[in-house]
């Protein structure tokens, strides 16, 4: 493969051939995604203009599971941590909003709500020119907080639908018997409140791995989620494995929501029973 030091704008064309038939991508150094993809293939010519940096190397390598593992490690971490925070961040907003009287308490509602009425593109773009006004790059870190951003909506209505259907008596109580504040949360509010907040780790979850949209906008180089695999997988051809994923993506996002709604609802059952 051939090998090019400076900063230029250049046509690269390129044979290859391999020692046996099978599916092959050209790469970049300068990008971890790859530039073209064969299937079943021993040989091909490839073509195409790119900005080449300085050392950028090309290199042929043959497609397998690596990528695949990657983006789906990616979004099982950022769908936790999106997950931890979104809930974390959510049960308090919901307990100020609810149980205290906070100055402003309903322009800080909407305010805390507005993610779910703007469309996701306009909120990614946002996002990302503001970060870029601020000289902040892109990273992991910038993805996480454009997920939370965009999930704890979700769980604050959520959590705040079932804060609302409990009495303040439980926690006056257990005040007027000698418990903290915090006592009385851990030991009464929060066992009452789980099948809600349980409810909404799993939404943020669930939408966290599936989104691509905003994830598209937010992501540093080199960083691929399965949503995103698989809409870079597409651009060169359908296969089994865009399938195996697809089949993975339908049921974690339809299976997850139904199997948290079931467990919410048991929990609650009990707590009720």
């Amino acid at each position: 493969m051939p090998h090019y030091t400076g900063d230029c704008y250049a046509a690269v064309e390129l044979s290859w051939q391999a020692p046996e038939a099978g599916d092959y991508c050209v790469y970049s150094s300068q990008q971890s995604q790859a530039l073209q993809c064969w299937q079943a293939r021993r040989q091909a010519d490839f073509g195409q203009e790119i900005v080449a940096r300085d050392n950028v190397t090309f290199y042929l390598k043959r497609a397998g599971n690596d990528a695949i593992l990657r983006a789906f490690r990616t979004s099982i971490v950022l769908g936790a941590l999106t997950a931890l925070i979104s809930t974390t961040l959510g049960v308090l907003a919901s307990l100020a909003l609810v149980r205290y009287n906070v100055p402003g308490r309903n322009m800080i509602s909407t305010l805390l709500i507005a993610p779910i009425l703007v469309p996701e593109v306009v909120l990614a773009v946002a996002l990302l020119l503001f970060l870029n006004f601020l000289s902040i790059n892109k990273s992991f870190l910038l993805l996480l907080m454009g997920h939370v951003i965009f999930t704890l909506p979700f769980v604050i209505l959520v959590v705040q639908a079932r804060l609302v259907g409990i009495r303040r008596d439980y926690e006056e109580a257990a005040l007027s018997l000698g418990a903290s504040t915090v006592q009385a949360f851990f030991q009464i509010t929060l066992p009452l409140l789980a099948p809600a907040v349980f409810a909404g780790m799993l939404f943020a979850f669930t939408i966290s791995f599936d989104d691509i949209t905003g994830t598209l906008f937010w992501k540093p180089g080199g960083v691929e989620t399965v949503p995103t695999q698989i809409f870079a997988m597409l651009r060169n051809s359908i296969s089994p494995e865009i399938n195996a994923l697809g089949s993975v993506m339908i049921a974690l996002t339809v299976g997850l929501p139904l199997l948290g709604a079931a467990i919410a609802r048991r929990m609650a059952m009990k707590r009720g029973g």
